[in-house]
């Protein structure tokens, strides 16, 4: 039985507006006229926050976004770079944001309203780190004969199909700068499952920031009385 549910997606950016308006182009989704650093969709599960921060990015993105197109030109258009071209080995492109963040496009005949596709997440062990995540929000567990990845689909609240959880060689280092936040009932569960509290919920902040086994970041949400592990 799940403990938490998906709520949204969060990517760290220098200049929120501007990357807001990349992302709701690439994606299709909306900034709503009063607040231009957030993407919105048809869904609450749809939301993506434009988070700023000091930081630049330095290293490839542990998290990436995979992407619908109908065009690879389109993504360049609009502000994306070509990294790696598509191949008959790799069948998506590479390419990397206005902030050089990661992200891959793949090229459809039909290309939906909404163009998210998958969440995919670079792994030690992302066997190990597919079934976590399984247990703490629910969905299907799969995998491929002969394939080294694994992933989720049928999450309740996802706004994507797949979420994938693909092996590197080389550690985590630095703080993500694309995470998840998820809401759940009470926080210890969470825990219990094995999560990490990093800071707690405070005058400063409304949620519980918690990592996971490999260290990848996320928030915890709780409802309004539930103040405390």
């Amino acid at each position: 039985m799940s403990v938490a549910r998906f709520k949204d997606l969060c990517v760290d950016v220098a200049s929120p507006s501007e990357m807001a308006a990349f992302w709701g182009r690439t994606i299709g989704l909306t900034a709503p006229a009063d607040n231009p650093n957030v993407l919105v969709g048809d869904a609450p599960e749809k939301t993506i926050w434009m988070c700023k921060v000091p930081e630049p990015k330095t290293v490839k993105n542990r998290v990436h976004l995979d992407v619908i197109a109908g065009d690879i030109a389109d993504l360049e258009r609009s502000g994306a770079t070509i990294q790696s071209p598509e191949t008959e080995a790799q069948q998506w492109t590479v390419l990397t944001d206005p902030e050089g963040g990661e992200f891959c496009g793949f090229v459809r005949e039909t290309v939906p309203a909404y163009r998210l596709m998958e969440l995919i997440v670079d792994s030690a062990d992302p066997e190990a780190q597919a079934r976590w995540w399984a247990n703490v929000v629910g969905g299907d567990f799969s995998s491929r004969p002969g394939r080294p990845y694994y992933w989720l689909e049928n999450v309740l609240g996802l706004p994507f199909r797949y979420w994938v959880f693909n092996p590197v060689p080389e550690p985590k280092t630095v703080k993500n700068r694309v995470h998840w936040d998820v809401t759940a009932p009470a926080l210890q569960p969470v825990l219990d499952a094995g999560a990490t509290l990093l800071r707690p919920k405070d005058d400063e902040i409304g949620w519980h920031i918690c990592a996971d086994p490999e260290g990848n970041e996320f928030c915890v949400f709780l409802p309004p009385t539930e103040d405390s592990p």
